[in-house]
């Protein structure tokens, strides 16, 4: 058991991934996670550190099983371990598994191998905590996810369809990332939604792995695409009869500018010519395309999403929660990497986010260019508080450099020049002891 009392604050983490195949092992974020632990360690506060379901990335192991997984990451992190140790013994930590280290809830070996580093494993899927006169639920959250959710907890051989996803794509990518010409795959983790998968590795594939004399040959007929689609269809009506191009003007006008107007000329010729024939192939496969997505409908086979919608679920679990047990102020959960806090009944309702980067997409403003996919981390520890305004949340930044310089190209960087994102963690939040029940108001998440 965790520690115990009204003035208890409350540290919170959450989906730090750590381990995995080869690659995976690379913990990006190491040294920020040891600062945070030492600054626990020394800390005059009566505090206890929650970390709130996958610690541990257990299912990216598939060479070894069962406990051999513990005496594995033991081995490759042991400045974290014996930090933990250290941090054990001045401020209490609790573990409770998720459903990438659900596995920790499948050994008792687990609870005495943490135990030796003054961990405490708590192999229940939810726990809660006292704070000022209410309480503090926590879970991981993968039981509002139908792909991740295990219907047997506590048995090894419970594998729902998320396992199979992160044994077959995630550790292989780990194993393969480093054949590469940049070591990118194993970032395949931060890639959420699933659906998005296709077209990162697309746009990786193009900004990362192409020759880059074919990518910078092909990056002008691609910016260039929509204009010359435009001018092939102008083409097209002219050849017609039905309206007439100003060909001799616009090239006459174009040769003004001498050299480099002549190029643009012939660039758009070639573009107009190539783009005419895209054009003709793909008008027929584009209708035939549709016609299979309407028999594939008809017949129901693909009638569910891949993914778990991110607030729903938990904003119903929230409520059944609070009006089951009406002490409670918090639901704190994890497991969807979004740092959030959204207030639901009057009470809040808090994801903890992740340590893993975060990948925003950012599309092309023009062409058909491969969207570019910008990293950012936004490190953060949940602080939960009774102070005499009432039960205090907040999100507690941990800084860490942007990884922009590594993880783009000069091409990616060009691209996404002005649209840089710029996510920001939650407000500060407060619930107030005296009253329950609030209007419900909007979600404080801008990243």
């Amino acid at each position: 058991m965790g520690a115990d009392g009204d003035d208890t604050v409350y540290y919170v983490i959450s989906d730090l991934h750590i381990g995995g195949d080869e690659q995976l092992e690379e913990a990006e974020f190491l040294d920020e996670l040891l600062e945070f632990l030492e600054r626990l360690e020394t800390t005059d506060e009566e505090a206890e550190l929650i970390i709130n379901g996958d610690a541990f990335g257990l299912w990216e192991f598939t060479r070894i099983e069962g406990i051999e997984k513990f005496d594995a990451l033991r081995e490759t992190y042991p400045r974290l371990f014996e930090q933990l140790r250290a941090t054990g013994e001045n401020v209490p930590i609790t573990l409770l598994p998720g459903n990438h280290d659900h596995e920790l809830a499948a050994y008792d070996e687990y609870v005495e191998r943490f135990a030796e580093y003054n961990v405490d494993l708590v192999s229940d899927e939810s726990i809660t905590r006292p704070i000022g006169d209410r309480a503090i639920y926590f879970e991981h959250g993968h039981q509002r996810d139908r792909n991740n959710r295990i219907e047997d907890w506590g048995n090894p051989h419970s594998t729902p369809l998320g396992y199979y996803y992160n044994t077959l794509v995630t550790s292989r990518a780990g194993q393969l990332s480093n054949r590469g010409r940049y070591n990118w795959l194993k970032d395949v983790q931060a890639v959420t939604p699933t659906e998005r998968m296709p077209v990162w590795l697309l746009s990786k594939y193009f900004y990362r792995e192409m020759n880059p004399f074919l990518r910078y040959a092909l990056v002008p007929f691609l910016l260039l695409f929509n204009i010359s689609a435009l001018i092939a269809i102008l083409a097209g009506l002219d050849l017609a009869g039905v309206w007439t191009m100003p060909v001799d003007q616009t090239e006459a006008f174009l040769r003004q500018f001498g050299m480099a107007g002549t190029a643009v000329y012939m660039l758009l010729t070639v573009n107009v010519a190539i783009v005419g024939l895209v054009l003709l192939v793909w008008i027929p496969l584009a209708l035939i395309r549709r016609d299979v997505r309407k028999t594939i409908n008809r017949f129901g086979v693909f009638e569910t999403e891949l993914t778990v919608d991110p607030n729903e679920p938990y904003e119903e679990a929230a409520r059944t929660v609070f009006a089951e047990h009406p002490e409670v102020a918090i639901f704190c959960y994890g497991h969807t990497h979004r740092p959030t806090i959204e207030r639901v009944d009057g009470r809040l309702l808090v994801n903890t986010g992740t340590w893993l980067k975060r990948l925003h997409r950012r599309d092309g403003i023009i062409g058909i260019l491969p969207p570019v996919f910008y990293p950012s981390y936004q490190l953060c520890a949940v602080r939960i508080a009774a102070e005499p305004e009432g039960i205090v949340v907040e999100h507690e930044a941990i800084e860490k450099p942007s990884p922009i310089g590594e993880d783009l190209t000069l091409t990616e960087r060009l691209l996404t020049v002005g649209r840089e994102p710029d996510p920001e963690l939650p407000d500060r939040a407060v619930v107030e002891t005296e009253t329950a029940d609030v209007p419900l108001e909007a979600r404080t998440d801008r990243a």
